[in-house]
């Protein structure tokens, strides 16, 4: 409810400004992929390191239309984080201010649905760094992949509490895990992810 007061105040507020158009509904046939990779788990704390994006449309993960953007060093880097991601300080050495990867964001993404794995986390990080420069949060529709697939493991057993692992899930849907620790790799993975599980259930609507 309040995710969604705030959504409307923010489509009121920008009625009239630069990024009016994100607000309008979508009626086109893509999707956009998207994954972060950050300097903690911490959603109050976490710098971004890298954002990554890409395009479905129909059936296809559209690998030609990406985004994969490297910020510039956040002071929060440290060797906990790089021992994850694999970005060294020397690797982000002119890379993106936060300002600049977020403007390239919201033109790559525009009002298109977001897709990813544990959405929550990439959009909480983002939108602590949306709202003071831009004055909103991504007002996109949204789907997570983890939910969908945890939603499917339920239906034959309702005892599981959380979905399995990223490499895991990928494992048991038969999908090859691109750049892992990489936010494109992620991004894709994730597409395909998504892709297996929506003609899975576009399947079992035939039958119903």
């Amino acid at each position: 409810m309040i995710k969604a007061l705030r959504r409307a105040a923010d489509r009121r507020r920008h009625a009239n400004g630069d990024y009016a158009w994100l607000f309008h509904p979508y009626t086109g046939d893509e999707l956009v992929v998207i994954d972060t990779e950050t300097t903690g788990l911490d959603t109050r704390s976490a710098e971004l390191v890298a954002i990554a994006a890409v395009k479905v449309r129909g059936d296809r993960v559209l690998t030609s239309e990406s985004l994969n953007l490297r910020l510039a060093r956040p002071a929060s880097l440290s060797g906990d984080s790089i021992r994850i991601h694999g970005l060294r300080g020397i690797d982000l050495e002119g890379g993106a201010s936060v300002q600049e990867a977020l403007e390239r964001l919201l033109e790559f993404v525009g009002n298109r649905p977001l897709v990813g794995w544990h959405l929550e986390f990439d959009l909480a990080i983002l939108n602590r760094e949306l709202r003071p420069r831009f004055g909103f949060d991504l007002p996109n529709a949204t789907i997570d992949v983890a939910q969908s697939y945890l939603r499917r493991l339920r239906r034959l057993h309702p005892e599981v509490e959380r979905a399995p692992r990223f490499e895991k899930v990928a494992e048991l849907l038969d999908v090859p895990l691109m750049g892992r620790h990489t936010a494109l790799g992620n991004a894709v993975t994730t597409a395909l992810m998504f892709l297996r599980l929506d003609r899975e259930a576009s399947a079992a609507r035939r039958f119903c």
